[in-house]
């Protein structure tokens, strides 16, 4: 059985294209995700299904309304919540990272609440943390104008670690911030480099001779070489928990401008 993804929204229309193309749509027509998508102003009572209020306490926008969204979760979460995971993307969230993507891709069920305006009640996580794990997410220090755009980042992270959506096995491994790395292990922690096709030359740009040299073990450490300077050039936070760096490692370092030891000499 796959994974099962509920997205409750007042736009439930904006994921009606996204879900159903490329990878993730191969998943869901070969069952590995299903998808339920429900709109929050069917839980609404009045005769403008109101989802939103003033906040108490004053202060600028609006509040979603706890009583919407807890008949909305309640019905879409059923009698037993058990195997099921709530996940409400906000800027105030803790950062979502590729390790919480692989812990996702191992759930059978995640419930995602969009949030919108100036977010969701507070006491909706409180209550529901009684009855489930809950998580705040975000995906970076900025603000969207509603959850949804999160939700489509969260959901194609999850979605392409889950076995058989990839067509290379070590795919996500190689991806910056990746998993073991493939068959060498060795990119863990690092920022991915440059990848290089077909043609071998472009616009009087050659492809490094090394990829074309057949000789496994120095495009390896090539592509390490190249992971350590981008990392070290866009990523100083990450450069400074890598651990078993050798000697080589450390050179490649210090010609980016960064010492190994955590400081920037450039």
């Amino acid at each position: 059985m796959g994974l099962r993804i509920d997205i409750v929204t007042i736009f439930p229309e904006y994921f009606e294209s996204p879900l159903g193309v490329s990878l993730i749509g191969k998943a869901v027509a070969r069952g590995d995700i299903e998808f339920r998508v429900h709109d929050l102003r069917r839980w609404a009572t009045d005769v403008h299904r109101t989802v939103d209020d003033v906040p108490f306490g004053g202060g600028p926008g609006m509040v979603m309304k706890p009583d919407v969204w807890g008949d909305a979760l309640d019905e879409v979460i059923g009698p037993d919540a058990a195997g099921a995971r709530l996940v409400v993307p906000t800027p105030s969230g803790v950062p979502f990272s590729q390790d919480m993507a692989a812990a996702y891709a191992a759930e059978s069920r995640l419930i995602f609440a969009c949030g919108r305006y100036e977010g969701i009640d507070g006491r909706v996580v409180e209550e529901m943390r009684t009855r489930m794990p809950v998580d705040e997410v975000s995906i970076g220090d900025y603000v969207l104008a509603g959850g949804e755009v999160a939700v489509l980042v969260l959901v194609e992270a999850v979605g392409r670690l889950l076995p058989g959506v990839l067509g290379n096995a070590y795919s996500a491994g190689d991806d910056s911030f990746g998993g073991d790395g493939g068959p060498a292990g060795s990119m863990r922690g690092l920022l991915e480099g440059p990848v290089y096709t077909r043609p071998r030359a472009w616009r009087e740009r050659e492809v490094p001779e090394v990829l074309l040299s057949g000789n496994h073990a120095a495009i390896a450490r090539w592509r390490r070489d190249m992971a350590l300077r981008r990392t070290a050039a866009y990523r100083t936070d990450l450069a400074a928990r890598l651990r078993s760096l050798d000697a080589h490692d450390r050179r490649v370092l210090a010609e980016s401008g960064y010492n190994a030891e955590g400081s920037n000499e450039s």
